[in-house]
């Protein structure tokens, strides 16, 4: 068989193999299923893709717009089969942060067509004519006319752009990554070889499709494979995370993914009732990715989730992000324990053995490099590190996009880089971490990383002590913030209400003792929220540098702080 060109004519191909066989299941709020072949997606993407045709969008993006059921698909889907550049972004009705970022896209894509449904047409088109994008044609997907019969697929090739995956935003401004059809088939066939995936298995899970995990783990790839998708509302989750579950065990889903804090929140609400009703023995593979891996969430959900049929080596660490399409690596079936070391060593940058009596940290083993190159590099000199060093995690392979569109200068700084060694084509990925034997071990990012005294220390680990400091603790935040000796913040949830001055100003000191328990770490300020006031990202990572923000211009609006926000010249 001829190789596809383009990841277009590979889907082509594949749903004229399979016209009959079912590709999606598109669950409600409730759980009921919504069942569509390979035939009737393969007719609605030709009709949304002439729609696109006559409207001369082939290679230019397209916006699209939408909560997640089978017309999101056949709208992702016809941009495909019209060569346009398909730009998920947040659906209508999400928040006022997601409506200002679909504007921003939206002017810096120049997109002159959204795809949306009926029901959010016109308010859409208002929003866009507010935010000066009065130009922008809303094209309700669900009211298209069955027009496709004449469809070919379109004369695209490898380089040519199939979508712009924005990234997450948790540390600096969105960016659209050039996802290229050559980059796509790369990731497919990684994913592949990595997962052990056929046509006989069922992919899904609630991760957003504007979201790389949802869209290209949790849709694309299962439509490449001939499978099925099956796809959850994440309203649902959202509101009861055990629905995840739930649904896939009611469907027999067999590879499945979600952030660490999905397995965290699951953990925490899952009764032994709720166990006895799980089977979750079809389960071949539950990644847990997007954001960075709690060794103790990892072992924890193993342990717990037996109960439920959960099966050794289902659950597997792995890490990956837009960049790189999706993929870069993760933990084999049979995962090696968490990595104990020197939390002493860490801070020095080094993987070094427990010493006794001498605080430990684990780290969860995020697996081997999967179809591409890895380089543990030196962030200021560029040299590569050897095993067992921290340093900046270099991605280089076919699956490494480009480039950002219209961002030549942040592409000059992340892609294409250079070690001192003579190794070229590299992506800096930002992110600090090790290779020990092969495994990748992540450490914490970059632009997170605080100095205190010498030492480099990773807020990740020191708020993931803080959730699990016991109640009334939810989630934190630890951040630096300018002064003349740089000061560690801590910003910490509270559940509950009817808290005395009294009381937030104790809960105040167990913050500042379990960290400088844990840690060593003299804190500048503790700051006391409410619930829900730890912004994150569609994917769940802290959106670090929006919350050092709102810390510095006092817009937080504390129960309680035990030190004023610190407010530079000029905001």
């Amino acid at each position: 068989m001829t190789p596809a060109k383009s990841f277009t004519q590979a889907l082509a191909a594949r749903f004229a193999e399979g016209a009959a066989r079912t590709a999606l299941l598109c669950l409600d709020g409730e759980g009921t299923a919504d069942a569509h072949t390979y035939r009737e997606l393969d007719a609605r993407a030709r009709s949304v893709a002439a729609a696109l045709l006559r409207r001369r969008t082939a290679g230019r993006p397209v916006l699209i717009s939408m909560d997640g059921g089978p017309h999101t698909v056949a709208a992702l889907l016809g941009c495909l089969y019209a060569g346009a550049v398909a730009v998920p972004v947040p659906p209508p009705d999400a928040s006022r942060a997601a409506a200002e970022r679909t504007h921003a896209i939206a002017t810096e894509t120049d997109a002159a067509v959204l795809l949306t449904e009926s029901a959010h047409a016109p308010e859409l088109s208002r929003r866009l004519a507010e935010a000066g994008r009065s130009a922008v044609v809303c094209l309700a997907v669900d009211c298209l006319p069955e027009d496709g019969a004449d469809w070919t697929p379109p004369a695209l090739d490898g380089a040519d752009t199939a979508l712009l995956q924005y990234t997450s935003g948790s540390t600096a401004a969105p960016r659209g990554v050039q996802v290229t059809h050559a980059n796509l088939l790369a990731t497919m066939e990684a994913l592949r070889a990595t997962l052990g995936t056929d046509q006989d298995s069922r992919i899904g899970g609630w991760l957003p499709l504007h979201h790389d995990l949802g869209l290209i783990g949790q849709l694309l790839h299962p439509l490449w494979l001939g499978a099925t998708a099956v796809l959850m509302p994440g309203r649902r989750f959202a509101a009861d995370p055990l629905s995840w579950l739930r649904e896939v065990a009611r469907h027999g889903v067999t590879v499945t993914a979600a952030p660490d804090s999905a397995y965290a929140r699951c953990l925490a609400e899952a009764t032994d009732d709720d166990l006895a009703g799980l089977d979750l023995s079809a389960l071949t593979t539950a990644v847990n990715a997007s954001e960075p891996v709690s060794a103790v969430t990892l072992s924890a959900f193993a342990h717990r989730f037996t109960a439920a049929g959960l099966r050794p080596g289902v659950l597997a660490a792995g890490y990956g992000l837009a960049e790189a399409t999706l993929l870069v690596s993760l933990a084999d079936r049979v995962p090696p324990a968490p990595a104990t070391v020197s939390a002493e060593g860490l801070e020095r940058g080094e993987l070094t053995p427990p010493v006794p009596g001498h605080p430990v940290r684990a780290l969860a083993g995020c697996g081997p490099a999967r179809g591409v190159t890895v380089r543990i590099v030196d962030p200021e000199s560029r040299a590569v590190l050897p095993d067992g060093s921290v340093g900046e995690i270099w991605v280089r392979g076919e699956t490494v996009a480009d480039g950002y569109w219209r961002r030549p200068l942040e592409t000059a700084a992340t892609f294409g880089h250079a070690t001192t060694s003579g190794e070229y084509g590299f992506l800096r990925t930002g992110d600090l971490g090790a290779l020990r034997d092969g495994e990748l071990y992540l450490t914490g990012r970059i632009k997170d990383a605080l100095l205190v005294d010498g030492r480099t220390l990773h807020p990740q680990e020191a708020e993931r002590q803080l959730a699990q400091s016991g109640a009334p603790f939810g989630s934190a935040v630890v951040l630096s913030t300018p002064a003349e000796h740089e000061e560690i913040v801590a910003i910490q949830e509270i559940r509950g209400a009817g808290w005395s001055r009294r009381q937030l100003a104790d809960l105040a000191e167990r913050v500042r003792g379990c960290l400088h328990e844990e840690f060593g770490a003299s804190l500048g300020g503790v700051v006391l929220v409410r619930p829900g006031t730890v912004r994150r990202t569609t994917s769940g990572k802290v959106r670090r540098s929006l919350m050092r923000e709102l810390y510095l211009r006092g817009e937080l609006r504390p129960l309680y702080a035990s030190a004023p926000p610190y407010a530079a010249e000029g905001g």
